[in-house]
C-alpha cells in the first residue's frame, strides 16, 4: 500500500514538473533535415540536401505572438552543373578550359552557421505558424562559374507550421535560400533554391 502511495505521489510530482517546465521553458534544441533544388532557369542545375542542429531561445511572448532567436549550424550537400556554357564569357581568363570544367556535374559541400529570428503565432495549444529569416557565414569547398570557393553567406526565408506533443515540437517549413559571397570574391552570381525542411525539437 505504501509503495502504491509513493508511486502515485511520484507520478503526480513528475507530471506537475513537466507542465511547470512546459510553461517556463524558453530554450529548445533540435534537429532539421531539408532538401531542394534551384528555381527554374536555363543556366544551371543545383540540387541539395542538408542537416541542421537547431537551438531556439524565446525572447518574448505577448498575447498573440512569440519572438525567438535561432542558431543553426548546418552541413549542406549540393550537386551543381552549368547548362549554359555561354555564361562563361570570352573575356574570362582561360574561358574555354573553364567552360569545359564548369559544365561537368560536381559535388559541393557547404558549412554554415545560420543566425535567425522567428515570429510565431500560436493557433491553439498544439499548433502554431511562423515566419523565419536567417543569415549566416559559410564556407564552400568548390569553385563554380557562379561562385568562388571559400567564404560566403547563406540567406534563408521560411514559413512554417509546428505541432507540440508534450515537450516535443515537430516542424515542417518551405523555404527559399540564396547563397552568395557579397562581392568578396570574383564570382558572385550565387545560387537560389527552393527547399522543404522537416524538424523536431525538445524544450529543455
Amino acid at each position: 500500500m505504501i509503495k502504491k502511495i509513493l508511486f502515485l505521489l511520484l507520478f503526480i510530482l513528475s507530471v506537475n514538473a513537466v507542465f511547470a517546465q512546459d510553461k517556463k521553458s524558453k530554450i529548445a534544441i533540435g534537429f532539421d533535415y531539408g532538401f531542394g533544388s534551384e528555381f527554374n532557369n536555363r543556366n544551371y542545375t543545383f540540387t541539395n540536401h542538408f542537416y541542421k542542429v537547431q537551438l531556439y531561445y524565446r525572447l518574448k511572448e505577448t498575447k498573440h505572438f512569440q519572438y525567438e532567436i535561432l542558431v543553426q549550424p548546418e552541413v549542406n550537400f549540393g550537386t551543381h552543373q552549368l547548362l549554359n556554357l555561354y555564361f562563361v564569357k570570352p573575356e574570362t581568363h582561360d574561358y574555354i578550359h573553364k567552360r569545359e570544367e564548369y559544365t561537368k556535374l560536381k559535388d559541393i559541400h557547404e558549412y554554415v552557421l545560420n543566425l535567425g529570428f522567428l515570429i510565431r503565432k500560436p493557433i491553439d495549444k498544439v499548433f502554431s505558424i511562423y515566419v523565419l529569416g536567417s543569415i549566416g557565414p559559410m564556407i564552400t569547398d568548390r569553385e563554380t562559374e557562379r561562385m568562388s570557393n571559400g567564404f560566403a553567406f547563406a540567406d534563408v526565408l521560411a514559413l512554417g507550421v509546428s505541432a507540440n506533443v508534450n515537450q516535443f515540437r515537430f516542424d515542417i517549413r518551405p523555404s527559399a535560400r540564396h547563397v552568395s559571397n557579397a562581392g568578396i570574391n570574383s564570382e558572385n552570381a550565387g545560387y537560389n533554391t527552393k527547399n522543404i525542411e522537416i524538424g523536431i525539437s525538445y524544450r529543455l
